[in-house]
């Protein structure tokens, strides 16, 4: 089986940023050739655009996975950040909600999302000669509960930026380095994770989260999580922007309220990434 993650050594926070950078091109360059799952975020971009300095653009293809439970805007802006980078992209149709398991919302949705987008990637890898799948898998990953990275390792999909023991502060370093646009793009995950685990995920849930979250960005905030507990929406940006985020409150509250949510609240720890994951404990 191929490797697809590797246990970080006692000396990773010795190495330098120029040091894991050499790391990454020499793990890519061995690849050959690669499919690269594509979201657009600020990992899968820095992976992306390296793999195209190092192998070429005639040995990389991007593939976005675009289904229910990826942001509209995040599917226009992987489109344009691709042709910006003068990579091949494929986008194709998947749909996590018929995949069974995965609309349960149980500990290991993760899993059965990524299971199911490498059921897609491997076939087009294999049908087109590419060597390997990769994906945006970076070393802060692997402190967090994430079984996703099981379904990598089961189908031997590589994560060439958690080889080379990159740091997401390490990821928007370089890529602030590279000129990319998206060195200081706010983190991005799939709209389920917006969900309560065990409360059941179903296509009008995405949406109404997805408006949501596009309405409270228009506002001006960059970091957005609107988290579903049952009819309460449960608001995340970061902790300095609350106040802001109060101020507004009479347009949110009128515009989530109208599209389902019955109580809608503020996180007042600010935003944390995978903090639904708490409940898991």
């Amino acid at each position: 089986m191929l490797r697809a993650t590797v246990k970080l050594p006692s000396d990773a926070q010795a190495l330098s940023l120029e040091e894991k950078y050499e790391r990454l091109k020499v793990i890519l360059a061995g690849l050959k050739s690669v499919v690269v799952a594509y979201s657009g975020g600020a990992d899968s971009t820095l992976l992306l655009k390296v793999a195209l300095d190092v192998l070429g653009p005639t040995k990389v293809l991007a593939v976005t996975a675009d289904s229910e439970t990826y942001p509209t805007r995040e599917r226009r802006e992987a489109r344009e950040i691709a042709e910006l980078l003068g990579a091949p992209h494929r986008i194709v149709e998947t749909s996590e909600l018929s995949v069974p398991g995965y609309a349960a919302n149980n500990r290991d949705r993760c899993y059965f999302c990524r299971h199911n987008l490498f059921e897609y990637l491997l076939p087009i890898a294999a049908e087109l000669g590419y060597d390997h799948v990769t994906y945006g898998l970076i070393a802060d990953d692997l402190g967090d509960f994430r079984p996703g990275v099981r379904a990598a390792i089961e189908r031997g999909v590589r994560g060439p930026l958690q080889e080379a023991l990159f740091t997401k502060k390490e990821v928007r370093e370089l890529s602030r380095r590279l000129d990319l646009p998206t060195w200081n793009k706010p983190a991005l995950a799939c709209l389920s994770s917006r969900v309560a685990y065990g409360e059941r995920i179903t296509k009008e849930k995405l949406e109404m989260i997805d408006r949501a979250e596009e309405l409270i960005r228009e506002l001006g905030f960059g970091q957005v999580r609107v988290r579903i507990h049952g009819d309460v929406a449960r608001i995340e940006v970061t902790s300095e922007e609350i106040p802001r985020l109060v101020e507004s409150r009479q347009k949110i509250v009128q515009a989530l309220r109208s599209y389902g949510c019955r109580f809608v609240t503020v996180d007042l720890a600010g935003y944390e990434s995978g903090s639904m994951n708490r409940s898991l404990a």
